[in-house]
């Protein structure tokens, strides 16, 4: 009896969680919704251009409070910026709260599995860097994609200004025809010009959602022609042209460093998993590393050395293009 009653009542949570998710995940996937973040994310950038300050301080009014206090905070002020920046759709607030809930549930896991306070501590410290690493990730792996595809989106609005197509009808086609993200950052430019921005703010506000040196020449060459004149299309060319060239060289260079970075993981990876193979062949042969206060030190200053070999390994391959 008691066996289906459980069952029951899994099933009946397993249900209500999921209806919430569909909840949740519908109003976050609304125009509405949509609309509401990108004039809070527009409204707390000071140094966004073309927004009365009138309707800037109402819509602060509005965001939740948490929000407000994060944003106000050293270590959380540029949390919801970078989140944007790695194009992840939530909030600074519900980005700690899920990293503090993952740093509490390893916390406990651990007391429970290895009953010892200072390996938990360590793995919670750990665990809770992970999301943070993460989101350096995505707003690496972003800003990649855009590059890759930026040229591109140069090379279509230049001909489309030599076919005798208006500026505001060739970011509309980038915005309709490129891959994500540059598209969703051209069709945003181009939705915000129609609310009354002036095209050069829109493109302009652009930088402030991605840190990108290519888009920052191409935001300053419209705002320079828009002043002065010139042959735009030739110069949107010129700057997709530099832009592959140095993508060619940059790939180059990633097939002449292509060992050192091997070698970088190799070396990182060898003394981990040398240790786990002599815990699981001869688990005495190394015990007292982790149980005599002598062999934490050991251990404690062999990670320090690693991380720092790891560092001057990626320094020394890593070139700047």
């Amino acid at each position: 009896m008691l066996v289906p009653i459980l069952i029951i009542t899994f099933l009946a949570m397993f249900c209500f969680c999921v209806a919430i998710y569909l909840g949740v995940a519908t109003v976050r996937n609304s125009p509405k919704y949509q609309l509401k973040r990108r004039l809070q994310r527009l409204a707390r950038d000071k140094s966004a251009q073309g927004m009365p300050e009138d309707l800037r301080s109402e819509i602060i009014r509005e965001i939740p409070p948490l929000d407000q206090i994060l944003a106000r905070l050293p270590l959380t002020r540029d949390l919801d910026k970078k989140l944007d920046h790695a194009g992840l759709d939530i909030t600074a607030s519900r980005f700690l709260m899920v990293t503090g809930g993952i740093t509490v549930f390893a916390l406990v896991l651990i007391l429970v599995v290895w009953k010892s306070v200072l390996v938990a501590l360590v793995v919670a410290v750990l665990v809770s860097l992970v999301p943070f690493a993460y989101l350096q990730f995505k707003i690496r792996q972003r800003l990649e994609r855009f590059t890759e595809f930026f040229p591109d989106a140069l090379t279509m609005i230049a001909r489309s200004l030599r076919a005798g197509h208006s500026f505001n009808s060739a970011i509309q086609l980038v915005g309709e025809e490129i891959a994500d993200p540059v598209g969703e950052l051209f069709k945003t430019a181009y939705e915000q010009q129609l609310l009354g921005l002036r095209i050069t703010e829109t493109l302009t506000n652009l930088n402030e959602r991605i840190e990108s040196l290519d888009l920052r020449f191409f935001t300053t060459a419209i705002a320079i022609n828009n002043d002065v004149g010139g042959n735009l299309s030739e110069i949107l060319e010129n700057l997709a042209k530099t832009i592959r060239e140095r993508l060619k060289i940059r790939r180059q260079v990633r097939v002449y460093t292509a060992q050192g970075r091997m070698t970088g993981y190799v070396l990182g990876a060898l003394p981990v998993v040398t240790f786990i193979l002599f815990n699981v062949l001869n688990p005495k042969y190394e015990s007292a590393l982790y149980k005599e206060t002598k062999g934490l030190y050991v251990l404690a200053l062999a990670i320090v050395l690693q991380v720092v070999g790891l560092f001057v390994i990626r320094k020394i391959i890593r070139i700047r293009i």
